[in-house]
């Protein structure tokens, strides 16, 4: 083969393998692009899948309310709200049965004639009612809320197209004013607002139920369909630790001293020292339960707002209680800086802490004040001798009885907004501060917490926690939550415990609580006059007058704290406050019928 030849056939070769490595690369390309469409159609088919997962079972619930609420009409059925009641099963919050008026405006055939009948029933105006009946973008609206009975009945016989009507309540208080700041309000929707009404809403709201009737697209009933119903859960009952005959009473005392002291506010607390449970709030001026001022916001605020629970103050000579017991508590554990019972104070009328001067109310004339154990102390309401006392105790051991009576701290109360009140924080607190707080300046508290305290000092040093509500049942009588009595820790001790309640029968008996003495049944408290301040400032002339009492003195069952705030004239607590629990004292030895002390065996 010549050189010609052979170079023609490495050429034909090279040419043929031209053509394979082409055909090679083509088939690769098909292949892959055969692959892309292949995961494609796979991914498409994979969406679709999902998609269809998605629909069937995730989208379900909600596609079928959707196909619901299109094809068919809803008449709710409203649940009923869960009752209040008192310690003796006084009905405090009701119900009375009212209708809901509605209307869809695709179905109405007549607007003008139902405009004309509806306004005419209701008493609401045509035009208002016509331009309801006539919004075609409104698949349901509301006419009128809480209508009567004889109303409604004046609508059904008119068999309007398209107007339907629907069971709602309206809430309803018997005593009106009673307990307004404790029992609370509902919303147009009968919510819970305020107080219980919103604290145990939960409970009390139950659930609505409805019925359902077929209809075509546009709200037109179908004709022979039937109605689906699916009944209501009616709210809970809630059964309160208050008595009504001594909030009552406690509201009609506090009412008289407020007009004639022309105080700008009274207030009282009634508990059981023995389980912490209250038997009366008291907070005026006051509202009708059944008339709330909701176009006065301010007003509702103000009237509304428990101050017992939710507002401080410097408590003043009744916090001396709390100081007394931490002194006496001490003096049995054998700290050294504590005084004896028997201790004789300096009779000085002033004493000089970090250069500044406190002063005892009386001017210590004719031998006022001299001379004085802690019992005359207590009976005298002498602020030297308490400032003594703190000093003696150190910034630590006395921070720790403020502590154990839970100042600066929650009490537990089943209720909304409790103050914690205000406490210097210890590592700030100089003697000065420390003398003050003695004897109850330097410190504010929540009437609650003071009545607390108070109750935990002189029933064994037992502190609880304080509730409102008892028990949570259903109308069958079932109970379904029931508060029990919780003990929330210890205080002092029940020698000194009773020790302090000796004290502080004496300060009824003998000194300036004189005014609640009760012949034979065994009255012990504590006064107290506190100078109130405004911007960092005493404010001339304003004082809050308080008194803190309970009976019997070796075993109580009644505590009563008396605040009246900004009396006119006479302003002292021994002259304002303790009269009033003397009051309260006296209805309730009636109301439970208590024999005097000495006839009890």
């Amino acid at each position: 083969m010549n050189g010609r030849s052979r170079r023609e056939c490495r050429s034909h070769r090279k040419a043929e393998e031209n053509i394979i490595k082409k055909t090679d690369y083509s088939l690769s390309v098909l292949r892959k692009r055969l692959f892309a469409v292949f995961a494609a159609i796979a991914f498409l088919f994979c969406l679709f899948l999902g998609r269809i997962f998605y629909i069937q079972v995730i989208w379900e619930d909600e596609l079928h309310y959707l196909a619901l609420d299109q094809w068919t009409r809803e008449i709710p059925v409203v649940a009923s709200r869960g009752k209040i009641f008192d310690r003796n099963g006084e009905l405090l919050a009701g119900n009375r049965t009212t209708y809901s008026v509605f209307a869809r405006a695709n179905a109405v055939k007549d607007p003008e004639s139902g405009a004309r009948i509806l306004s005419a029933a209701l008493g609401v105006s045509y035009e208002e009612v016509y331009r309801k009946l006539t919004d075609k973008k409104s698949s349901e609206i509301t006419i009128v809320r809480r209508a009567e009975k004889e109303l409604v009945e004046k609508i059904e016989t008119a068999e309007l197209d398209g107007v339907y009507y629907a069971r709602d309540n309206t809430r309803i208080y018997p005593y009106g004013e009673l307990a307004c700041q404790i029992l609370g309000f509902t919303s147009v929707d009968q919510s819970g607002s305020s107080g219980i009404e919103q604290y145990y809403n939960k409970y009390l709201s139950g659930k609505n139920g409805e019925i359902l009737f077929e209809t075509d697209l546009v709200g037109v009933d179908l004709e022979g369909a039937k109605a689906a119903y699916i009944p209501a859960t009616d709210g809970l009952n809630v059964a309160l630790t208050l008595d009504y005959r001594i909030q009552s009473l406690a509201e009609e005392v506090m009412g008289r001293v407020l007009e004639s002291s022309q105080a700008k506010a009274a207030q009282c607390i009634v508990l059981d020292p023995s389980d912490f449970s209250v038997l009366a709030m008291v907070n005026l001026p006051s509202y009708d339960l059944n008339d709330v001022p909701r176009d006065d916001l301010a007003a509702l605020n103000a009237l509304s707002r428990n101050s017992l629970v939710c507002d401080i103050y410097e408590p003043g000579s009744t916090f001396k209680i709390v100081t007394a017991a931490a002194n006496i508590e001490e003096n049995l554990k054998g700290n050294p800086n504590a005084f004896p019972q028997t201790h004789i104070y300096p009779s000085a009328r002033t004493r000089s802490v970090d250069g500044t001067t406190i002063k005892c109310w009386s001017d210590h004339a004719n031998g006022k004040h001299s001379n004085q154990t802690l019992a005359d102390a207590l009976n005298n309401s002498c602020n030297p001798c308490f400032v003594d006392i703190a000093l003696s105790l150190g910034k630590d051991t006395f921070y720790d009885y403020l502590r154990a009576f839970r100042f600066g701290t929650a009490t537990g109360i089943d209720f909304s907004g409790e103050a914690i009140g205000m406490v210097l924080p210890e590592s700030t607190v100089r003697d000065c501060d420390l003398a003050r707080i003695g004897f109850g300046q330097t410190i504010a508290v929540s009437p609650l917490q003071l009545a607390c305290a108070a109750a935990s000092a002189v029933n064994g040093g037992y502190y609880y926690a304080p509730r409102i509500v008892s028990e949570i049942f259903s109308d069958d009588g079932s109970v379904r939550e029931r508060s029990a009595k919780a003990l929330a820790g210890r205080t002092v001790s029940e020698r000194a415990s009773s020790i302090l309640s000796e004290m502080l029968e004496g300060v009824v008996r003998d000194g300036s609580g004189k005014k609640a003495y009760i012949e034979g049944y065994r009255v012990a408290g504590k006064t107290g006059t506190a100078q109130k301040y405004e911007d960092g400032h005493i404010a001339q002339g304003k004082y809050v007058s308080s008194f803190v009492g309970y009976f019997p003195a070796n075993r109580p069952r009644y505590l009563a704290l008396v605040i009246v705030d900004e009396p006119q004239g006479s302003y002292y607590g021994s002259t304002v406050a303790a009269p009033c629990a003397k009051e309260i004292f006296e209805g309730i030895i009636e109301i439970m019928r208590l024999k005097p002390q000495t006839e009890v065996k």
